[in-house]
């Protein structure tokens, strides 16, 4: 019991508030292209009070990225805008884009974790496409979305965007969340339009039809998050669940993903934050991820 006790002190009180930065690089560019940095914040989860949570992102602004994307979750709190949009005033000044989650939508419920298990021994995946619940707390994401549009960065909901980087042109598409079945691929459909210096995907929640799609379509990289990283795993085997229907080998990090003859990366963030809940996380430290694209080989 002592032991157990310990592993949800250090879990909840240390290694959920031991944030770090991962540094991935990426070669999907075309060759002679000069590389970009692309800063990757996701699943904030922001609660009030979280000072530290809130400097560490501040911080982040010192990388000096080209852009920023934010790939969704960013509330676990209703009263959480002001302080997520503080957290990220200083990354704000450089060029991003953004898609949301379901909990920028909706507040967490409380929910025993061993359900997570049990959803996926049933082929379930968390709120897999259900509606909310009678009852359920409705974020004002719409204060959310005005902040980060204010800033000048692309709202990325079911829609594409360009952003321009010092005489580079970036192509996005993005989605809204499949957690809570939100996405309209084929209002994006058709694969990047061939008219800027680079194209990517954009999405919170990794289903497979999703990456089926942009990887279909011919899209070099695709960034998500979501899944946390398993949030709870055990160390030397990794995490037991992604929350979707992704397997556990690409839970976080940089991988590849195949579709119809053709193959993109993926990158799926870990995310730096946890619902409100379960405010805990072992063997899966809270993170933001700086990529760098570098010129594929030829």
């Amino acid at each position: 019991m002592a032991a157990g006790a310990a592993g949800v002190a250090y879990a909840a009180g240390f290694e959920a508030r031991s944030f770090r930065l991962r540094r991935v690089t990426v070669p999907v560019l075309p060759p002679g292209m000069r590389p970009l940095r692309v800063l990757q914040v996701s699943d904030i989860h922001m609660v009030g009070g979280q000072r530290k949570k809130q400097r560490w992102l501040q911080s982040l602004a010192g990388l000096r990225p080209d852009f920023v994307i934010n790939t969704g979750d960013n509330l676990s709190d209703p009263e959480g805008v002001p302080e997520v949009l503080d957290a990220l005033g200083p990354l704000m000044e450089f060029p991003g884009a953004y898609v949301f989650g379901s909990n920028d939508y909706y507040g967490p419920r409380m929910r025993n974790p061993a359900r997570y298990l049990l959803e996926k021994a049933n082929g379930k995946h968390g709120l897999n496409g259900n509606a909310p619940a009678v009852g359920v707390i409705h974020n004002p994401w719409e204060d959310l979305r005005d902040g980060f549009d204010a800033a000048g960065w692309l709202n990325l909901t079911n829609t594409r965007g360009v952003l321009k980087v010092e005489g580079v042109s970036v192509e996005l598409t993005g989605l809204d969340d499949p957690h809570i079945k939100r996405d309209r691929y084929a209002r994006v459909a058709g694969g990047p339009s061939g008219s800027y210096d680079f194209s990517m995907g954009v999405v919170h929640a990794p289903y497979l039809r999703v990456l089926d799609a942009f990887t279909a379509d011919g899209y070099p990289l695709v960034l998500a998050g979501h899944t946390h990283g398993g949030q709870l795993c055990i160390p030397f085997y990794g995490a037991l669940v992604t929350n979707c229907d992704l397997d556990t080998d690409r839970v976080k990090g940089l991988s590849r993903h195949t579709a119809e003859g053709h193959t993109s990366y993926l990158h799926v963030s870990a995310g730096c934050g946890t619902n409100r809940y379960t405010p805990v996380r072992f063997a899966c430290p809270p993170e933001a991820t700086l990529l760098t694209l570098v010129g594929r080989e030829e």
